[in-house]
């Protein structure tokens, strides 16, 4: 089995993202959608077939009904099908995790016709950001992008953790300096505007190693008062939720419920 974590730049809409969320057939496992960042995470697993089928009808319906032109989210994007990353679940899959990347990017290239750049072992996904600023060459399909779909990233990574703390009271600039201050070899972060609030967006890429226990305890040091919630974005893994003391599974957001095994 192999998964992919399709993130799409449409978090308001439901009726839309129910659209999409039908389009991404039987390897739909989990949708998470967020109005504020303007954004929808659609969690697809499956076999190979089936996977590469349900990906493709996805960044086609993508396409079809969003508009980058008419976005306004506080999270980064490049295009209405922003970053399409596979993971594979064994080592085994390993290859053909790295085999249907390169598949999908160059569908998404050269028959819908975005701009794709790849991630993984070429590069990190910041980096490709930072690329993508600069006006870097795509690795498939037309330049420049069209202002109405944008481009894509397609990526090959391993299992990790997106995971966010909300935070009351700390000004924009203090909170992407926490965001500095904690990123690391296994945690990428980002201090954004939350209304109100401040969130500090996390991904946790190795989770198993440093997990969201030990990056809220990090935080409650600094800004115990301040902490108002945590959220957890997506699937994780079993052996991830095992890790952690059943007592702070709440206040974590995490479950036995929201594991990637629990919805195969």
């Amino acid at each position: 089995m192999i998964e992919c974590v399709v993130n799409v730049s449409e978090g308001r809409d439901l009726a839309t993202i129910e659209q999409l969320a039908t389009a991404a057939g039987s390897s739909l496992r989990d949708v998470h959608h967020d109005a504020i960042h303007h954004r929808s995470v659609l969690t697809l697993i499956n076999d190979e077939k089936d996977l590469r089928r349900d990906v493709r009808a996805l960044a086609r319906r993508s396409v079809d009904l969003l508009d980058l032109r008419e976005h306004e989210g506080i999270h980064p994007r490049i295009g209405v099908i922003d970053v399409v990353p596979f993971v594979a679940l064994s080592d085994a899959q390993q290859p053909r995790a790295h085999l249907l990347r390169d598949d999908t990017a160059r569908w998404l290239g050269y028959e819908l016709g975005l701009p794709t750049y790849l991630y993984g072992p070429e590069r990190t996904l910041p980096a490709l950001r930072r690329d993508y600023q600069r006006a870097r060459t795509p690795d498939y399909g037309p330049w420049p992008a069209d202002p109405r779909s944008g481009a894509v990233a397609v990526g090959v990574r391993p299992v990790l953790m997106a995971w966010n703390i909300w935070l009351r009271g700390l000004t924009l600039d203090q909170t992407v300096a926490l965001a500095t201050s904690l990123r690391g070899p296994h945690l990428r972060t980002l201090g954004l505007p939350y209304g109100e609030l401040t969130q500090l967006s996390c991904n946790l890429i190795n989770p198993e190693v440093q997990g969201p226990a030990h990056v809220l305890d990090a935080v409650r040091a600094r800004h115990g008062d301040q902490v108002v919630r945590c959220e957890r974005v997506g699937l994780i893994p079993q052996g991830v939720l095992q890790r952690i003391d059943r007592s702070r599974w709440a206040e974590l957001d995490v479950s036995p419920e929201a594991t990637i095994e629990s919805r195969l």
